[in-house]
């Protein structure tokens, strides 16, 4: 871990943010995004690799493996659970140089001007809350997780 890197800091304890832990194992951890005080896009879901690595290609194949499944298992249940009609993933790395993945669903009667994981929220209309709206969407994907068996 680095001393001085978000993820690693919040992997600690020593930063909190809204929401629950959706999944945590050895490998990953799975939250959903937090803006602070601002309404936040519900449903933006974050996975963190635990292990302090810059990109996708610096994995070991188990969690290369893990990452893959919990990433197809939170798509899954932004489906199922939050009616997303469409999910994004993304890995940029530009402002972290931990490894990290945003899922965000696109949901039913997004203007297409918005089709976009970055823009998403920047629709006048787009579901946005924060703590316990964002606990809420927490729990039902932990729960979706909890109860189905991905394969």
């Amino acid at each position: 871990m680095s001393q001085d890197c978000f993820i690693c800091c919040k992997h600690r304890g020593e930063i909190l943010t809204a929401g629950t832990t959706i999944y945590e194992d050895d490998l990953v951890y799975v939250g959903h995004i937090d803006r602070g005080t601002n309404p936040t896009y519900l449903g933006h879901i974050m996975i963190d690799l635990k292990r302090h690595v810059p990109g996708i290609g610096d994995m070991t194949v188990d969690e290369a493996k893990a990452f893959g499944l919990i990433m197809a298992r939170v798509s899954k249940a932004l489906t199922e659970v939050q009616g997303a009609e469409h999910v994004y993933s993304m890995v940029s790395g530009n402002s972290v140089s931990h490894l990290h993945m945003h899922v965000v669903p696109r949901y039913p009667n997004t203007p297409k001007n918005y089709w976009s994981p970055m823009e998403l929220s920047e629709w006048a209309e787009a579901p946005k809350g924060t703590g316990d709206e964002i606990t809420n969407v927490c729990l039902r994907i932990k729960q979706f997780l909890e109860d189905k068996h991905y394969g």
